[in-house]
C-alpha cells in the first residue's frame, strides 16, 4: 500500500513531515495526500460536470476535437497510446489549460475552449484547476525543502507553466475480447501529478520489487506522484514510477470510471538539469539537460498526441 501523507503537517510539524515525504517518494514516487483543504464540493462539481460532458452524443463531443494536438478541448476514445504500448488506451478526455490575463508570456498558453451545451462546465473546471494549482505549489514547496533548496525554488518555474487539468472517462468494457488494461503502463511526463476522483478499483503502481500494487482511492484523498521532469531534476532520487489502469473484475468493469488528473508543468524555458546535491559518485548524472518544452514535445510525439 502506498504511503499517505497529511500535508497540514507541513505547517504544524514541518521537519517530521519532510522526512516522511522524502521516505515515501524515494521508495514509491507516489503518495496519498490528506489534509489538503480542497473542498469536497469543488471535486464533486468537477466530476459531475465531466460525467455530463462525456454523456453527450459523439457528434456533439467531436465538435470540440480541435486541430491543436489535444492541447485544449476534447480527445476521443482510442487516441492516446502509452509509450511503447501495442494498443491505444481505452479512454476519452478533455484538456483545460492555464487561464492568463492579458498577453500570455509563452505561445503554449493558448485559450481554453468550453462546451456550449454545458454552461456550468467552465466554472466547475476552473475552480478545480485553481484548487489543484494551489495544492501543487504547496507540494512543490515541500519537495524543494526536502531537496535542500529554498521553499520558493519551484514557484517561478511553474507560475506560467502549461499545467493541464484532464477530466477523464474510461467507458464501460462490454467486450471481453478487449485488453484487460484501460491505460497501459506508463510514467507521467511532467513535474508532479495530482489525481482526484474515481474510487473504483483499477489504478496500480509498480513497486521496486516489480509487483503491481493496487491503489484504493480513499474518499477525500488526492494522489500525488512524481513525473519524469522532476525525476530528471533530482537525478532519479525521486522516481517517476510506472503505473497503469486495469479493468476491475466482474460487474465493476461494466461501469464507467471517471477521474481528473492535474499535470503540473514547468514554464517552457526551464532547463531540466540534475540538481548538484542529487549527483554523487554512486549516482552520477543520469540524463542530459534539456529544455522542458523540448522534452514535452518529444514525449507528446511518443504517446500520439503530437504528430511527427
Amino acid at each position: 500500500m502506498i504511503p499517505v501523507l497529511d500535508i497540514s503537517r507541513f505547517d504544524s510539524d514541518r521537519q517530521a513531515f519532510l522526512a516522511d515525504l522524502g521516505a515515501a517518494y524515494k521508495e514509491w514516487g507516489f503518495a496519498g495526500i490528506t489534509g489538503h483543504g480542497v473542498p469536497k464540493e469543488t471535486i464533486f462539481n468537477a466530476l459531475r460536470a465531466a460525467e455530463k460532458f462525456f454523456a453527450l452524443p459523439e457528434e456533439v463531443k467531436k465538435k470540440y476535437f480541435l486541430d491543436n494536438y489535444g492541447a485544449r478541448g476534447y480527445t476521443p476514445f482510442g487516441t492516446e497510446i502509452a509509450k511503447d504500448a501495442a494498443v491505444v488506451d481505452l479512454k476519452e478526455f478533455w484538456h483545460v489549460g492555464r487561464e492568463v490575463q492579458g498577453e500570455p508570456p509563452y505561445e503554449q498558453l493558448i485559450p481554453n475552449v468550453w462546451p456550449e451545451e454545458l454552461p456550468d462546465f467552465k466554472s466547475a473546471m476552473l475552480e478545480m484547476y485553481q484548487a489543484l494549482d494551489n495544492l501543487s505549489n504547496r507540494m512543490l514547496s515541500a519537495f524543494a525543502l526536502f531537496l535542500g533548496e529554498d521553499e520558493s525554488f519551484f514557484r517561478e518555474k511553474i507560475n506560467f507553466g502549461n499545467s493541464i487539468l484532464r477530466p477523464l472517462h474510461y467507458p464501460p468494457i462490454n467486450d471481453d475480447s478487449l485488453p484487460n488494461v484501460r491505460a497501459a503502463a506508463h510514467e507521467d511526463i511532467n513535474l508532479i501529478t495530482l489525481l482526484v476522483g474515481s474510487e473504483q478499483e483499477g489504478l496500480e503502481v509498480l513497486s521496486k520489487k516489480g509487483e503491481w500494487t493496487p491503489i484504493s482511492m480513499i474518499e477525500g484523498t488526492i494522489i500525488c506522484n512524481v513525473g519524469d521532469m522532476l525525476q530528471r531534476m533530482t537525478n532519479h532520487v525521486l522516481p517517476s514510477t510506472t503505473h497503469r489502469v486495469v479493468n476491475p473484475k466482474g460487474e465493476a468493469s461494466r461501469h464507467s470510471r471517471y477521474s481528473i488528473p492535474f499535470f503540473v508543468h514547468p514554464n517552457p524555458d526551464v532547463w531540466l538539469t540534475a540538481l548538484p546535491q542529487c549527483v554523487t559518485e554512486e549516482n552520477p548524472v543520469r540524463d542530459e539537460p534539456i529544455l522542458s518544452h523540448d522534452y514535452l514535445v518529444e514525449r507528446l510525439r511518443q504517446i500520439g498526441l503530437l504528430k511527427k
